[in-house]
């Protein structure tokens, strides 16, 4: 039995039927495709290296605690790994509807939460492995880790058969309880640690508390409400999912010529592709303000592997009312530095925090009540998500096949209509465009306008490697 942490649980608190709380990637191999009875045969062989993968939720009675992982006495892998074609002749649309539509279905809470589809059909004799996690389960750099999991990094990689699966017993809802109740009597000792030892540190203890309180002052700043945009709003519980495309060796020379991160490039192209949205719906960009969520990783490098989630949030205003592209680039590095120096990080990792020492039956009700009131009431702290995942540099096969693509997802949540995840792999960055099925049925303008600002910056780029001098405004 492992409980969760507190973000953990937020995840499945905050679940309600219209806001989904799953992580998913679409992952592209070379054909022919192999049988599906060979991957069948393969993942079970994984099974073994991912425990979680045959584990299920279990909920504390009353909430006197916070839920559980316990092992599933009923784990079926025939249930999670499913089979499907697209139809003739299976075009990039038809795979882009298909993940759209698994993307609107909730997992359910009965079994292990996960599925993967298997989809043949494909134009190009090419199939894809079309994955799909709950956030309570993983982050998207603990994702990333199972998918080098289950795959493998050779092409002719053996397989080992493992023997029957023994899972532990199943806990009754009294040894829940019990064991939440005492854990509940446990926490103002280990409290009252934790606080002896910061006070043997005042100075250091002194520090830690200004960064939380100028971090929470950096988040009430944007408590302010923004103009009006079609970028807010209510959502609806379907989804339109829309990949968009670079290299990484076009953002290594987009960053030697005008400067920058890969993050700051990749932000300021995604920048572009939200003007053209808005522009497209008749708006003016210079009057819209996008405020987007930015998950900030809190995994140590001896954390990789561990399946949870270890994160904390910034803020970014995204400069889309900045036409030109090495101004725009400017501008996203110049905020960028600005958020690291506004430790909203730290502010963000103190309310997680909070949530540990508070009790669960104060905090999933609470949380629920506050997922329900945002469905009612808009929220204005953020419009939209960006999330940069670094995935594996190298190549990864399944049944000795190359992966060619990995296009990710990234949820949505109220006042959210559209979110943009960027995930590496190979060499390649690929950017997935989330959108309500209802409130943006154009997410391909903003996909579309992620791979034109990209080219935009690589024109600037050249243009500036030839003359031999820094980029200017033109």
């Amino acid at each position: 039995m492992d409980r969760m942490n507190p973000l953990d649980a937020s995840f499945l608190h905050i679940e309600d039927g219209t806001t989904h709380m799953h992580i998913a990637s679409c992952s592209v191999f070379e054909g022919p495709p192999p049988a599906f009875d060979e991957v069948t045969r393969r993942y079970n062989n994984k099974l073994p290296l991912v425990p979680r993968y045959r584990q299920r939720v279990r909920f504390v009675p009353f909430d006197l605690g916070r839920p559980v992982w316990v092992d599933d006495p009923h784990f079926e892998l025939g249930y999670h790994l499913r089979h499907t074609a697209l139809p003739t002749p299976g075009g990039a649309a038809a795979l882009h509807t298909l993940m759209g539509r698994l993307m609107s279905q909730e997992l359910d809470r009965n079994r292990p939460l996960w599925e993967t589809w298997m989809v043949e059909g494909l134009e190009d004799d090419r199939w894809a492995l079309i994955s799909k996690v709950h956030h309570c389960m993983v982050d998207g750099v603990a994702g990333t880790d199972l998918m080098s999991v289950v795959l493998d990094t050779e092409r002719d990689a053996g397989t080992v058969d493992v023997g029957p699966w023994d899972p532990a017993p199943e806990p009754s809802d009294v040894t829940l309880a019990t064991t939440a109740v005492t854990e509940l009597l446990r926490s103002p000792y280990e409290q009252y640690r934790a606080l002896r030892s910061g006070t043997r540190a005042p100075r250091d203890l002194g520090r830690r508390l200004g960064d939380v309180v100028a971090g929470l002052r950096a988040y009430g700043r944007e408590l302010r409400p923004p103009p009006a945009s079609s970028l807010e709003g209510p959502i609806g519980p379907h989804r339109r999912w829309e990949p968009a495309r670079t290299t990484l060796d076009e953002i290594r020379t987009v960053r030697r010529a005008l400067g920058g991160t890969v993050n700051d490039v990749v932000l300021t192209a995604i920048s572009h592709g939200f003007a053209e949205l808005v522009r497209s719906r008749g708006e003016d960009p210079t009057t819209v303000e996008l405020r987007s969520l930015i998950p900030v990783s809190l995994r140590a490098p001896d954390a990789r592997g561990v399946l949870d989630n270890r994160v904390t949030a910034l803020v970014l205003h995204l400069p889309i009312g900045v036409d030109d592209p090495v101004e725009r680039l400017d501008e996203v590095r110049r905020r960028m530095e600005e958020l690291k120096t506004s430790h909203e990080a730290d502010a963000g990792g103190a309310i997680v925090g909070v949530a540990d020492i508070t009790p669960a039956a104060l905090v999933g009700p609470a949380m629920r009540l506050a997922t329900r009131a945002m469905h009612r009431t808009p929220q204005w702290l953020i419009n939209t998500v960006t999330t940069n995942v670094p995935g594996p540099p190298e190549p990864l096969y399944l049944a000795g096949r190359e992966m060619l693509e990995y296009l990710p997802f990234v949820p949505i949540g109220p006042g959210i209509r559209t979110g943009v995840a960027i995930l590496s792999y190979n060499g390649r960055i690929a950017f997935g465009v989330t959108g309500d099925w209802d409130a943006a049925p154009d997410i391909d303008v903003l996909a579309r306008g992620i791979e034109a600002g990209m080219a935009t910056l690589l024109e600037r780029a050249g243009a500036a490697a030839t003359t031999g001098e820094p980029a200017v405004s033109s």
